[in-house]
């Protein structure tokens, strides 16, 4: 509560209080005293007036900064830190962070789950500090949480809401410096949309960067129904998604995907038509060749050459080939909404790697198994208290 506020609140009994006794002493014919009584009850309207003015727009300028004043969010929290890029080692678990305070247009969200990318390793490891944000950072792009304050421009989501969302816009381009892997993140309404009703914060939590990433590779591919796909790694958290997208949002004819030979079921359930044991063939003894390859593994060298004429590429990772390009995924709560539906009847499923969730406090546990590049669909940290 403001001093403002609190000034008002504490004020007004008293005022109130004070009346009835003017009332009590209105028998003394006085002229005098009521003349003060007047002036006395003409000064109390008029500070209270002044203070409930004051209150209201100190109530306003609070909300249009949008800094968190309920008193049931605390000013620290615990997350994970790093001060210095460099290895899982450079990760700490500290419990005097600050909350952050939302701008009017980002609502606070209290941290239920959280997810691991490759692309938090590569930050980590200074792959692109020249773009980074300043250190020190608070890792995570995936969350999955509750709305706990909204900022004064928000319209869409209030307090209570369980929504999920990649919290970084741009992945590499000045990411958020405080991220998910924290009891609370503060994030762009614009970036945000309510969690599918038929999955968990942890299942939710590892959907947004992933999928984002799935379906933008296959709109920059122009890929549509009756088109064919090869997915490179798809049991990764990627590639996973962009079977499913691939087959049950954008009608593919056939979906063929790549696995270890533990994985080949996985991919299969997920929607391939053909599932591909890597370590034991080779994609360029394959009699088909494919519309687009959707490579998430690093072998744009090879897919190209699988792909029919006029064929596209995406390469997430490793040196791109041409005709294979690469993007980094934009952040966008619409398109997470565009995909709702599909998530809630079913038809897309989130792939949780089973040696998770992990437990807030093995945050770097999760992190070295993520780096071992072994991974089945996403590394989820939960719960996050």
């Amino acid at each position: 509560m403001n001093a403002a506020l609190a000034t008002t609140t504490a004020t007004t009994p008293v005022l109130r209080r004070a009346s009835p006794l003017l009332r009590h002493c209105s028998p003394i014919k006085s002229s005098v005293f009521r003349r003060n009584r007047v002036g006395f009850r003409s000064g109390v309207q008029t500070v209270s007036k002044t203070l409930l003015r004051i209150s209201a727009s100190s109530q306003s300028t609070s909300a249009a900064a949008g800094v968190a004043t309920d008193a049931s969010i605390p000013k620290e929290m615990k997350a994970w830190v790093y001060s210095e890029y460099g290895g899982v080692d450079v990760l700490k678990l500290k419990s005097n962070i600050a909350v952050p305070e939302i701008k009017e247009d980002q609502v606070l969200i209290k941290v239920v789950a959280a997810a691991l990318n490759p692309v938090d390793a590569k930050r980590r490891q200074g792959k692109f500090k020249a773009t980074d944000s300043p250190l020190p950072t608070v890792p995570g792009y995936d969350v999955a949480g509750v709305v706990v304050k909204v900022g004064s421009a928000v319209k869409e989501f209030k307090e209570g809401d369980e929504v999920y969302a990649n919290v970084s816009e741009k992945a590499l381009e000045g990411p958020k410096q405080f991220g998910s892997l924290a009891e609370y993140t503060a994030v762009e309404d614009k970036l945000l949309a309510l969690k599918p009703n038929n999955i968990d914060f942890a299942q939710a939590a590892g959907l947004p960067l992933a999928i984002l990433t799935a379906d933008e590779g296959l709109v920059r591919t122009e890929f549509s129904a009756g088109k064919s796909i090869l997915v490179l790694n798809g049991a990764g958290g990627v590639g996973s998604l962009a079977i499913q997208l691939a087959k049950q949002v954008y009608g593919a004819s056939t979906v063929a995907a790549t696995a270890s030979t533990e994985k080949l079921e996985l991919v299969r359930s997920l929607g391939a038509d053909l599932a591909i044991d890597y370590t034991k063939e080779d994609i360029e003894d394959l009699p088909e060749k494919f519309d687009v390859v959707f490579d998430a593994i690093g072998m744009c060298e090879k897919a190209v050459k699988v792909i029919k004429e006029g064929g596209k590429v995406v390469a997430l990772t490793g040196a791109v080939t041409p005709p294979g390009f690469r993007f980094v995924v934009t952040s966008n709560g619409e398109v997470l909404k565009k995909l709702n539906p599909y998530i809630e009847s079913g038809k897309v499923k989130p792939v949780v790697d089973p040696k998770g969730p992990f437990p807030f406090s093995r945050v770097a546990d999760a992190f070295s198994y993520l780096e071992t590049n072994h991974a089945t669909g996403k590394l989820v940290v939960y719960p996050i208290p």
